[in-house]
């Protein structure tokens, strides 16, 4: 059976480390670090992802200054509370949650974030520095995958990567971070031909493409590392009730994989984890102070 690389366990672990260094800056700094979570409307699932985060900056001591406008808000109230943050020096991570209401244009809002207190790692800035390889703040998705095979000291260089997906969220970057550690990642989406044959050659198979279950045994080689970065909501059709699902079949391909990244427990709170290590990252730089975040590291 294949060793379960348990994102759950890793984030706690994570948070823990950072609690003693926390505590030290807030007294040197007069402040601890805050992260400013804005949400637009009442989407449920991003209400418990919101909950969620701020659960995770209380237990660090991070302080959330976030605030939650109506769905019906306009473009220029959005934009202004984003520079009111922005110029907020007790702000050090701003994310926007998504997704946004139809009449917002969230690409143009979220150009608006200063880059250095991009705590998503999604600003063209950042995503150019991670292209050019210089430091700067992460994507989440793609920093936590890195940092869980960091972790479980899965060998990259050499490897062949295939990457399921194409977005600017995780697709892109999570291939750029593993050309910047001597894998060699191919990208397969929609289009892409003889699917089976392509992933069975992976080493490290990542699959983000939001498709229950799409990946089973007969489409992964033996041992290969597979991460599953896939959350589909699946209904029970006995009991109506619903259930998480990756993009993998966990129960089919965990005998044959090496590694294996469970659903829920796996890549999901290790975003969260890199999120507030992106805003950590961002408070040191901004105070000065000494900082071991991984956020800026990973490339």
């Amino acid at each position: 059976m294949a060793q379960i690389l348990d994102g759950k366990a890793l984030a706690k672990q994570i948070q823990s480390d950072r609690l003693a260094d926390i505590q030290l800056w807030t007294q040197q700094a007069g402040r601890p670090p805050g992260l400013a979570v804005l949400m637009v409307g009442d989407n449920p699932a991003s209400a418990a992802y919101v909950r969620n985060k701020e659960k995770a900056c209380a237990k660090m001591g991070i302080a959330s200054l976030g605030s939650h406008l109506p769905a019906d808000v306009t473009q220029a109230a959005v934009a202004k509370e984003i520079l009111a943050l922005n110029a907020n020096p007790n702000v050090d991570g701003i994310l926007v949650q998504l997704p946004l209401p139809s009449h917002l244009d969230a690409t143009s809002l979220l150009a608006l974030i200063d880059p250095d207190k991009d705590a998503d790692g999604l600003h063209a800035v950042n995503l150019g520095r991670l292209v050019r390889g210089e430091p700067g703040l992460r994507s989440c998705t793609p920093a936590g995958i890195m940092r869980l095979l960091a972790a479980y000291h899965i060998s990259l260089s050499g490897k062949r990567a295939v990457i399921l997906g194409r977005s600017i969220l995780v697709g892109k970057p999570i291939g750029l971070m593993l050309l910047a550690a001597n894998a060699t990642p191919t990208f397969a989406h929609s289009k892409t031909e003889n699917l089976p044959e392509l992933t069975r050659s992976a080493d490290i198979l990542i699959a983000a493409v939001g498709v229950p279950n799409l990946i089973g045994d007969t489409m992964v080689k033996p041992g290969a590392t597979v991460i599953d970065v896939g959350i589909n909501r699946v209904a029970h059709s006995d009991t109506g009730k619903s259930r998480l699902v990756g993009d993998v079949d966990f129960a089919a391909v965990e005998p044959v994989a090496g590694a294996i990244t469970p659903v829920p427990g796996g890549i999901g709170p290790m975003t969260v984890a890199m999120l507030l290590e992106n805003t950590i990252a961002s408070y040191c730089d901004r105070l000065q102070l000494s900082s071991k975040s991984s956020a800026r590291s990973l490339v």
